[in-house]
């Protein structure tokens, strides 16, 4: 398809609208994480800023605007990185005629960079995570994770602006990669439609799954990887206040590797306490605000987290957050004011590993079991979380920030 243009807007003059291909491997209706809810969120406001165009990867999309591409069969034995890289060619192809290209995640970080050079346009990237931080990918991708590596390193090295979702990933990219000029590397926050995240007291979604809306709920939501920290959760789960139940929402699985894990963990907490429910698989909008509004607790026991959108979202249904203070999440969650934060002493090797992990569990339990404890104060906190997301964490004002770095690496600010 061709993508059309979109509508020009008083804030942005027609002339003065530059075209910027948006590269992602996420958008609408493939979207499996933080990144891909970034992308779709961010591009509805940019759209309003400047011509527009996104480039995702998986089947076509009927969007205006949109372009997707195909993975390609490579074979059984060929190793998934190559399918990515492949697509980040066809990406480069079709972003003839970009003023700007502004990549996300190294999935998409080769696309920007061979548009760079070919065009000799300006790559602005958004760092969601470092795959240097992530050394459990390893497992997933075997030598595609010394790919995935290169190309990030090679994009953000090069990149005419960076964009870091917090100051916690600022300083992770000065560090990761030393020889990135600082002064390319700008704070964005990630954002938060208050609107469609809101409470919904409607209890279809707890009727759908078994869950006692008169009971306590802690509730987690994330991707089945070691980043999420869910064994961890697990193992506190079994010192929780017994009349709590835990709902576990959880994506795909990284390796079958933490899927045996925490399918053990779960089996083995269910022999001792009821009240365990799993729900496999991404949650549908509705499903995921009526939970997160019923639950008591949402918990967010990640080992590295830039900033994780879905403790935004737990705080905008009025919901108190447990979360480990790590990365970007204290940015997000006020100690004490929307939520617990449960401190972490970490391997410095790039796993995030715990240094005491019984320990790490124990403070974990505690802080959840202290909510469940004392409802008045989880409430305190979960309306506190609303009104902190309605006022700091607007799109619109990420959308700004973003039009500005545009502006100025094409030489207009």
């Amino acid at each position: 398809m061709n993508p059309q243009p979109t509508r020009a807007t008083a804030e942005t003059p027609p002339a003065a609208r530059p075209r910027v291909d948006l590269l992602t491997k996420e958008y609408p209706p493939e979207v499996y994480g933080g990144a891909g809810v970034h992308v779709a969120e961010l591009s509805r406001e940019l759209r309003r800023l400047t011509d527009l165009r996104v480039q995702c990867f998986g089947a076509p999309r009927s969007a205006d605007g949109v372009l997707a591409h195909a993975e390609p069969a490579l074979g059984e034995n060929a190793n998934p990185v190559l399918a990515t890289l492949a697509v980040n060619v066809t990406m480069a192809a079709a972003a003839a005629g970009a003023e700007l290209v502004h990549s996300h995640t190294w999935y998409a970080n080769g696309a920007g960079r061979l548009a760079q050079q070919l065009y000799g346009i300006p790559h602005v990237v958004t760092t969601h995570s470092l795959e240097p931080l992530r050394p459990w990918k390893a497992e997933q991708l075997g030598g595609g994770y010394a790919l995935s590596c290169l190309v990030e390193r090679s994009a953000l090295e090069s990149a005419d602006a960076l964009i870091a979702v917090s100051h916690g990933m600022r300083e992770d990219i000065l560090r990761v990669y030393p020889a990135i000029d600082p002064g390319r590397v700008h704070v964005v926050h990630n954002g938060i439609d208050t609107e469609v995240h809101r409470p919904d007291h409607a209890t279809t979604a707890l009727e759908r799954y078994g869950i006692d809306p008169d009971r306590p709920i802690v509730l987690f939501v994330g991707r089945v990887t070691r980043q999420k920290g869910l064994p961890h959760l697990l193992r506190a789960a079994f010192a929780l206040d017994p009349s709590a139940q835990l709902v576990l929402c959880c994506g795909q699985p990284d390796t079958p590797a933490i899927a045996a894990e925490t399918a053990s963990l779960v089996e083995e907490l269910s022999r001792v306490r009821d009240g365990v429910v799993r729900i496999d698989g991404m949650l549908d909008a509705v499903s995921l605000r009526q939970l997160l509004t019923h639950a008591t607790v949402f918990v967010c026991p990640s080992l590295y987290e830039p900033m994780g959108i879905v403790n935004l979202e737990a705080m905008a249904c009025r919901t108190a957050v447990v979360a480990t203070a790590t990365g970007g999440i204290p940015e997000v969650v006020a100690d004490g004011e929307t939520g617990l934060l449960v401190p972490i002493e970490q391997e410095q090797d790039g796993t995030g590993t715990p240094l005491d992990p019984k320990r790490f569990a124990a403070d974990l339990a505690d802080a959840v079991n202290r909510l469940i404890a004392d409802p008045a104060l989880a409430a305190r906190l979960g309306d506190a979380g609303r009104a902190r997301a309605e006022e700091h964490f607007g799109w619109d004002r990420a959308a700004r920030r973003t039009l500005a770095l545009y502006e100025r690496a094409l030489g207009r600010a």
